[in-house]
């Protein structure tokens, strides 16, 4: 490793926005590593924005250009490719608030010199909503003691809306490869699989409460703007799918049950998510989906299907008959407004 950390940033033809978010990661100095992965785009300037950055930072910035994969073929590619002993994933049309940055590195800096880098380090992230311009920061005060090391049996609990999402998180790049992690290819919503999948293979962290990434939200395109997540709504299956498979959840359990109660929790909302925009959706096609993914669910783990089939978020989405189903989308219009998600 040659590098603190790569930001890798994968740019699909990004040219509108994607210098705001290098110029933000450039602040970070000469021991970072940024990757811009132009995945395959051909509707604008982004691969010779790409080639500009490497030419004029060639001690931080590569460029690397490959057919088009999808989002997790850009983390992929990232991750093959990183010096860094940590890794970091910043979508191009989002940034990082630069004091924060400074203040991150200066810590990372701090645990590799001594010779104890974390496996994991987390930081607040902010919502930036573009269409009334109002923010929301999203901390983890009450979940991670603050400013220390510390392993999974000191977590509390976590609140609704303030899960770990790949804008909070910082690996340490050996973590994702001992976990041999793979992302799949033409698919959306991977981010999730990427904090779920090596989160068994943590055995320390460190939460440093700063509001470090700018999450850019409510662009028509953008892949989580509701009615986009409803065209692609088997995407998000496929991913609930690879996320029941990676980890036997009982397995987990004897391990540290802190943990496990977290992985469950965040699998739920996942089952939650899939069975709302299935419902939603409302064919006899999408609703036979619906029934196949709580099916296999069962299947795998009948125990865990059976306490999160009756859970009380993911049994909200899943109602049967037509009034249920409308319950199910009020009570999810509710916590939209709530939490302003998407």
């Amino acid at each position: 490793m040659e590098k603190l950390i790569t930001f890798a940033v994968p740019c699909y033809n990004s040219a509108a926005y994607m210098e705001h978010c290098v110029d933000t990661l450039l602040q970070g100095g000469d021991d970072i590593e940024i990757i811009l992965v132009d995945d395959g785009s051909t509707k604008d300037d982004t691969p010779a924005i790409c080639d500009r950055y490497a030419e004029q930072y060639p001690e931080i910035v590569r460029a690397i250009h490959q057919e088009n994969g999808g989002h997790g073929e850009g983390v992929n590619q990232g991750i093959r490719n990183a010096q860094g002993i940590y890794y970091k994933v910043v979508d191009s049309d989002d940034w990082l608030d630069v004091d924060a940055l400074h203040q991150v590195l200066d810590k990372l800096r701090q645990f590799v010199r001594d010779g104890k880098p974390v496996d994991l380090m987390i930081a607040n992230y902010v919502y930036e909503h573009v269409e009334d311009n109002t923010q929301r920061a999203v901390h983890y005060r009450n979940v991670f003691p603050v400013g220390r090391v510390f392993n999974w049996k000191h977590i509390g609990r976590f609140k609704p809306g303030q899960y770990l999402l790949m804008h909070s998180v910082i690996y340490r790049t050996q973590i994702l490869r001992d976990c041999q992690l793979e992302l799949p290819k033409h698919t959306f919503y991977v981010d999730n699989i990427f904090v779920y999948e090596p989160l068994p293979l943590v055995r320390n962290l460190y939460y440093m409460d700063v509001d470090l990434y700018r999450y850019f939200i409510g662009r028509a395109d953008q892949s989580v703007n509701e009615s986009v997540m409803m065209g692609r709504v088997d995407q998000q299956l496929r991913v609930n799918y690879h996320m029941i498979d990676c980890w036997n959840l009982r397995f987990v359990a004897k391990q540290n049950k802190k943990l496990a109660r977290y992985m469950y929790n965040y699998l739920a909302i996942m089952m939650t998510i899939s069975s709302i925009f299935l419902t939603m959706e409302g064919s006899p096609e999408s609703l036979g989906k619906r029934t196949q993914l709580w099916e296999y669910l069962r299947t795998v783990d009948k125990g865990l299907y059976t306490r999160m089939r009756y859970f009380a978020v993911p049994a909200a989405t899943n109602l049967p008959t037509a009034p249920g189903r409308r319950l199910s989308v009020a009570l999810y219009r509710i916590a939209q407004k709530i939490y302003k998600f998407n």
